[in-house]
């Protein structure tokens, strides 16, 4: 599940095209388009009830991405290369958001409560490793490759490793995961139709539910457009403002050093919050430590230092940041947007949002980026920070929670 993200929605497609030639404004703006299937896969996912299994989709989609990066991998050789490829990552996208509602669904649907309890941890370890292999092994690999070959061989190469990664992970998962029917039989499309139209309805009809959705949306404003440029201010040259880094060096800075942070964060965030609860105050430190840390590429902006430890802390700082404040989020969507009558459909919905607010947000950062440099951009982050904890002081926040109805009509949408 994380490969087809972290590769489009991460690191790796932005450096792609830095490395081509393309302006932040065309990365930011493109990339954030081809992954926007992520921000409205809720609205597809009751459909897939209705035909196969969620094994099926698992695999095929798994199948058909690896094709697509081969696909992309040739697709480098041509002159028109950008717009073919925006196209080709954009059906990626899709398949890797389908491959995502169903995945999730078979681990619902084949685990008891107690199993997926169990294996959650795996889950997020797993997502992890595929986050240092692509930010850190493979942004590593073409940083090695590029002198040797240039950019074009060398981004050839690393589209097709994802290639037959995809590939081969689809022909395992055909023969090994289990053949498990859906849960839930749905025998029209117009049942769907309606189930869906309830589930929207139903949920926008929450209380606060504005709040809630301005309060997702800014929490993640200043992070979607400091995290989409990082990438390309550490790669972009001193004389624009950059740091000047090979890929190399910045797989290993961001791809392990900043996993490992991320993981301490969140590890770090979870006995907080185990401790203190979602409250106002809790809220607000979360809301801190998520968006405070974006100080570190200020800093880094101004001064261009070549120091490694320095510029390898202020990645640190930030991911560490970034894991402890991210459970914020989570949680209010779990326990503040999510119950009710479809609580797992709604925390999709919510979920879907918090990626649609911050693909707005990245999509926007390039034009900034390339029109106030990367010094001021990022003392514009900082400001970009403000309506965060402004929304985070003013959301109405609900001292219990509803209860869950059992009639399971959730269960026709999985994340």
């Amino acid at each position: 599940m994380g490969l087809p993200n972290l590769v489009l929605g991460g690191t790796l497609l932005s450096l792609l095209y830095k490395n081509m030639g393309f302006s932040d404004t065309q990365i930011t703006v493109y990339t954030g388009i081809i992954i926007l299937p992520w921000s409205f896969k809720p609205l597809w996912g009751p459909f897939m009830e209705l035909y196969k299994t969620k094994k099926f989709y698992i695999y095929g989609s798994q199948i058909l991405c690896g094709l697509l990066f081969a696909v992309a991998a040739g697709l480098l050789f041509l002159s028109n290369f950008f717009a073919a490829s925006v196209v080709v990552f954009l059906l990626i996208a899709f398949l890797g958001a389908t491959q995502d509602i169903a995945a999730d669904g078979l681990y619902l649907q084949s685990l008891s409560n107690k199993q997926q309890a169990q294996y959650v941890g795996w889950q997020g370890t797993f997502y992890n490793f595929a986050k240092l292999f692509s930010n850190g092994g493979m942004v590593f690999l073409v940083g090695v490759l590029i002198p040797l070959y240039g950019n074009t061989k060398a981004w050839a190469v690393i589209l097709l490793v994802y290639a037959v990664v995809m590939f081969l992970l689809g022909l395992y998962n055909k023969k090994f995961l289990p053949q498990t029917q859906t849960q839930v039989q749905v025998q029209t499309t117009a049942q769907v139709w309606q189930t869906l139209s309830d589930v929207i309805t139903s949920f926008f009809r929450k209380k606060h539910i504005w709040f809630g959705i301005l309060f997702i949306v800014l929490y993640r404003f200043a992070e979607g457009q400091a995290i989409k440029i990082m990438p390309l201010f550490f790669k972009a040259t001193k004389a624009v403002g950059g740091l000047e880094l090979s890929e190399a060096t910045l797989g290993m800075l961001t791809g392990i050093y900043g996993t490992i942070a991320f993981v301490l964060g969140s590890l770090a965030a979870g006995y907080f919050v185990s401790n203190k609860g979602l409250t106002r105050k809790t809220l607000l430190m979360l809301c801190a430590f998520f968006n405070l840390p974006f100080i570190t590429y200020a800093y880094l902006a101004f001064t261009q230092t070549s120091n490694l430890f320095i510029i390898g802390s202020a990645v640190a700082i930030e991911h560490f940041g970034y894991g402890f404040g991210f459970i914020g989020i989570i949680l209010f969507i779990m326990q503040q947007i999510a119950p009710g009558k479809y609580q797992m459909a709604h925390y999709a919905f919510g979920s879907a949002i918090t990626y649609f607010g911050y693909t707005l947000a990245s999509m926007i950062s390039g034009y900034i980026s390339d029109y106030l440099g990367y010094k001021h951009f990022f003392v514009w982050v900082l400001i970009a920070t403000i309506p965060a904890f402004i929304a985070t002081w003013i959301v109405p926040l609900k001292k219990s929670e509803e209860q869950p109805d059992n009639n399971n009509g959730g269960d026709l949408i999985k994340e």
